[in-house]
């Protein structure tokens, strides 16, 4: 008996260390888990601020890992509220951790200019925006420029014809047919460089090139006044819209009307509010602050916030412009 009990202690004890290590080993894929949703009082600072009405504007975030292997082959030791990822849906082939880290951090503080933007022109105020290119925000796995083209490359000429704007770019690569070559001169950090790639055909219009990109407007800016915004180690695009909100708060207009108000989305140079990743754990994050009124992009962020909204007030927009005039018109009470 007293062998069989030692036996049994010598097991559990390989169990425990086995389980441990699998816990501490790092998988193949990414895990997505909810963050709870913070308040920017104290991280936007805009000069000459004089906030109006009580509230405050939230910002939503999701912790992103490594799956570890224990939660691969046990999905019941997940977090709640957890979703799986392939590696690819968030490393391109050929980048790395410190790489996509990198990006992150450069995607928020342009997602910081933007907002700021966004938001005084919105209020009226005088902001300078010189158009400097084309920037790529996204590229496909599938499509030629996949191997070329980089997100957050800056797009400034095709085939030696200078391009300024994301008007200019479609309207260029429009030049060509399904197939063609083109040529476009990028800016990579401080190098510029020539790279080719082939179009393909629009999926929705099959006469019409394309690259498979998605770009934004690149622009020298030039604030009327300082704004600053600091999240620390948060990194990505999807806080433009709340940031947009306090800067807004700050200067006086009553968006939140003693409400806690959370906001998602990033936002483009022209205000519009784009979609993006993580909206079950954000939506999670929103609730878990009791947040009142939770604010995100129009369409399939909206539906999937609602699929977890529970009893959160989800308010769907397209634009800055519409969640500034939703939020400050509007009569719900907490």
């Amino acid at each position: 008996m007293k062998r069989l009990s030692i036996a049994a202690l010598v097991i559990g004890a390989l169990g425990l260390a086995s389980a441990i290590t699998l816990w501490t080993l790092p998988g193949d894929e990414f895990i997505l888990t909810p963050d709870k949703a913070k308040p920017l009082a104290g991280r936007v600072a805009v000069e000459g601020s004089r906030p109006s009405g009580g509230g405050d504007v939230y910002y939503v975030d999701l912790y992103v890992r490594r799956v570890r292997i224990l939660e691969e082959l046990l999905p019941f030791t997940r977090p709640e509220g957890s979703t799986v990822l392939p590696e690819r849906a968030l490393l391109p082939p050929g980048t790395t951790d410190e790489e996509r880290d990198r990006q992150n951090v450069a995607d928020m503080e342009r997602s910081e200019q933007i907002a700021s933007v966004v938001a005084l022109r919105a209020l009226g105020y005088d902001v300078v925006a010189t158009p400097q290119g084309a920037l790529v925000t996204g590229v496909a796995s599938d499509v030629p420029a996949a191997a070329k083209i980089d997100a957050s490359d800056v797009i400034v000429a095709v085939d030696g014809v200078p391009v300024l704007t994301p008007e200019d770019l479609r309207r260029e690569i429009g030049r060509r047919r399904p197939g063609d070559d083109v040529r476009l001169t990028v800016r990579r950090g401080a190098k510029a460089l020539d790279v080719t790639v082939r179009t393909i055909a629009s999926p929705t219009e099959p006469d019409k090139p394309i690259v498979g990109i998605t770009v934004d407007q690149a622009a020298d800016i030039e604030l009327p006044f300082d704004v600053d915004i600091d999240l620390g180690r948060v990194g990505g695009p999807s806080a433009g819209l709340p940031f947009a909100l306090e800067i807004a708060r700050k200067l006086g207009r009553d968006v939140t009307h003693g409400c806690k108000i959370a906001a998602t989305g990033e936002l483009a140079l022209d205000g519009a509010v784009l979609p993006i990743g993580g909206i079950k754990q954000k939506t999670i994050g929103a609730r878990r602050a009791d947040v009142d009124f939770f604010v995100v992009p129009a369409g399939q962020n909206a539906e999937g916030a609602q699929e977890q909204a529970g009893g959160l007030t989800i308010i769907p927009v397209e634009s800055f412009q519409q969640a500034l005039r939703v939020l400050t018109t509007s009569d719900a009470k907490c």
